[in-house]
């Protein structure tokens, strides 16, 4: 029997129809293409799918199409940091500090926040977790493993809103199970670290011109 090659109308119009309907072109198409070929069968019992001159199968094609959507999303890769990769991620805590932090402080409170990313007692015995975009440093937590307590925690403001901050936070507590971890939050950060399961332990407080707020994660 000879193959009938089913419409490309027919094909456009259930895309159209099912894209209007789930309001998602890729599942649209996609259903298109299975409404023509079924249609190509029904009438002649065999089809010879043929899309834009070019031959092949409904499922590679709308595979193809959610292949393409999973490759333009960014592949971040999350992991400890290496004693090379501190200066890195403490220079990123500025300049995050600087944009977002700095302007709820006094000058002091400024001030204060930079000499302690100078002060080697104070960063000595951190561990650092950092998030990568590629090869570039995008995100960063230090916490004080003996003490179970966030120093830093900042996120390059033009990766906000994007999950970034949960996703390192749940790559830490991997580290961490059923611990308490505490942090003192800036007003900046509060509404985040309420959302990812902190919860206030005092009220805020100002010593040297850093405002905080004490809180803490039940494991």
């Amino acid at each position: 029997m000879k193959k009938k090659a089913f419409p490309i109308s027919m094909t456009v119009l259930w895309g159209i129809v099912f894209t209007t309907a789930m309001h998602n072109l890729t599942l649209g198409i996609c259903m298109g293409l299975l409404m023509g070929i079924a249609f190509g069968l029904f009438d002649s019992g065999e089809y010879d799918y043929r899309f834009d001159g070019a031959a092949g199968d409904a499922n590679s094609f709308c595979d193809s199409l959610k292949s393409d959507k999973r490759d333009r999303v960014p592949p971040f890769i999350i992991r400890r940091l290496s004693g090379d990769e501190r200066q890195a991620a403490l220079d990123l805590a500025w300049v995050v500090f600087s944009e977002y932090e700095s302007p709820d402080y006094p000058a002091e409170g400024t001030e204060e926040f930079r000499k302690c990313l100078h002060d080697e007692g104070y960063l000595s015995g951190l561990h650092y977790y950092g998030t990568f975009d590629g090869e570039k440093l995008i995100g960063e937590i230090a916490i004080r493993p003996d003490r179970k307590h966030i120093c830093f925690f900042f996120v390059d403001g033009r990766y906000h809103r994007r999950g970034i901050g949960t996703r390192m936070f749940r790559r830490l507590v991997e580290d961490y199970p059923y611990e308490t971890i505490t942090l003192n939050s800036s007003p900046y950060g509060l509404p985040f670290y309420k959302a990812i399961g902190f919860i206030p332990t005092d009220e805020e407080k100002t010593v040297n011109g850093i405002r905080f707020t004490p809180m803490k994660y039940e494991g």
